[in-house]
Parts: C-alpha cells; sequence; structure tokens
C-alpha cells in the first residue's frame, strides 16, 4: 500500500497540507518529577569518520534515515529480575534493593507484569513502564516506536521490546515501553542516560522533514486527551475510534512552549 494510502482518510479533515517541515510538539503529561525524563534528541552519528567521500556518516540516505528518528533515553538506573512467589504467581524482584535511586513505591507505580493471559507466548512474560512522554502535531502524522537499533549496548537485553505505530494527530497518548522477556535467566539492566528506544515519524509528502518543538499543555490539550483516555479498557481496537475523535478535536492542539 502507498503511504499515501495510509494518511488519506485521516487526511480528509486535518488541517491543509502546509510547506516545509512538520511541525511536531513534545511534552510530559506527568510533570512530576519531570527533571528526570530527558528531551528526545535527534539521532546523528557520533565522532565517525566523514573526511573521506565514500565514508557511511556521508551518505544521503543514512543521513536522511538518521534526521527521521528522535532518541529518548533511559531516565533511571533499572536491575529487574523476574520471579515466581510460592503460589507460582509472576513478579518482578528490584536488584538494587536499597542503593536502587527510585523509590519501592515509585518504581511499582510505572513498572509491572502484565496479566499472564495477555503474554503472547506462554513463557515469555511482557513488563511495561508507563512513561509521561507525549507527542502531538495538528498535521497527519504517523509515530512509531521502536528499539534504540543504531546504539550499541555493552549489555544486551534479555528480551524484545515491542513496537508501535499510530497516528498522533487524532490520537496523541503517554507511551508505553513493553518488553518481551525471552531469557528470564537473565536480570534486565539499564543505565540512566543510555539510548533506551527511538520515536520515528512518518509525514506527507514523504521528504518533509520535522521540526521538533517543547510544547504547552493547554486547557484544550489536557481536555481532549482526558476524553479519549482509556479507552483501551473499554474497547479492544481502539484504532476505531479515530473517526469519533475527529468530531470533538479541536483545529489546534500544539501550542510551541515560549522560553522566558
Amino acid at each position: 500500500m502507498a503511504l499515501s494510502d495510509w494518511f488519506k482518510e485521516e487526511d480528509q479533515n486535518a488541517t491543509p497540507q502546509r510547506s516545509g517541515p512538520v511541525q511536531i510538539g513534545w511534552l510530559l503529561s506527568e510533570p512530576k518529577s519531570g527533571v528526570v525524563y530527558y528531551p528526545p534528541e535527534r539521532v546523528r552519528s557520533a565522532e565517525v569518520n566523514r573526511k573521506h567521500a565514500k565514508s557511511a556518516s556521508r551518505c544521503p540516505a543514512i543521513i536522511n534515515m538518521e534526521s527521521r528518528y528522535f532518541m529518548i533515553r533511559m531516565p533511571f538506573d533499572l536491575h529487574i529480575r523476574f520471579i515466581r512467589d510460592k503460589s507460582g504467581k509472576a513478579g518482578l524482584r528490584n536488584m538494587l534493593g536499597d542503593t536502587s535511586p527510585v523509590r519501592s513505591n515509585v518504581l511499582n507505580k510505572v513498572l509491572h507484569v502484565t496479566s499472564e493471559s495477555e503474554w503472547r507466548y506462554k513463557d515469555r512474560p511482557t513488563i511495561q513502564v508507563s512513561l509521561p512522554y507525549l507527542f502531538i502535531t495538528d498535521e497527519p502524522v504517523y509515530m512509531t516506536q521502536l528499539d534504540a537499533f543504531m546504539h550499541y549496548t555493552k549489555t544486551p537485553l534479555p528480551g524484545t521490546i515491542f513496537g508501535g505505530r499510530f497516528a498522533i494527530r487524532n490520537w496523541p497518548r503517554p507511551l508505553m515501553w513493553a518488553l518481551e522477556w525471552h531469557d528470564t535467566s537473565q536480570d534486565l539492566i539499564l543505565k540512566r542516560g543510555d539510548p533506551w528506544f527511538y520515536v520515528q515519524f512518518e509525514t506527507l509528502p514523504q521528504d518533509r522533514t520535522v521540526s521538533m518543538v517543547k510544547a504547552e499543555n493547554t486547557p484544550e490539550l489536557a481536555k481532549y486527551l482526558e476524553h479519549i483516555a482509556a479507552s483501551v479498557n473499554y474497547v479492544s481496537q481502539t484504532f476505531s475510534l479515530f473517526k469519533d475523535a475527529e468530531l470533538v478535536r479541536p483545529k489546534v492542539l500544539l501550542t510551541p512552549m515560549v522560553r522566558k
């Protein structure tokens, strides 16, 4: 299917296409402790060989691809082990114990194991970390969340992350990081500041670039988010609600933050 077909239905009621970069806003849905969360960073090759004309770091295709990815860094240290209690119930153990920089009551609010009935495979637990990251735009844009595959890690994940792709114009929502734990004999170890995952944006037309800005959490945005919040608890296929969301969506949701 052509990319233009993916956008066709949503684009009918959207703001007319503009020229220049597509503006994407980011903010934290929960400002409490927001200082620990890193802002999105455009993915760029680090100090590499740019002198040779044939160097990969000078390849237009690579440069163009990297420009469309934004990286989110890990906000805190995490060392977790998968366990089962005496009754066989799945759970997580914080291996940092008293040395953990994150209080247990705080960690328990953002980190959990999903119900075993929801796992894709009976021997591969799924864990989730709730995040306050929110991306918004007033143009037809699809966002994909995926692994930080362009960054090398000395300690590989004991599983694979769940990627996801959805339209952020009509369906902005706080992100979730999810891991399918393939090797439960290995601990999950993540360090603050390490590359954690990427977000990538699909625009129309495809050659438009992306401009990332810090956004205001306006009353209009807060009201719209409240309207669509928690729908996954009531409807299995939330994409079917896009048309209904369009009917109540304010024309403008993205208000860039003014630096003082």
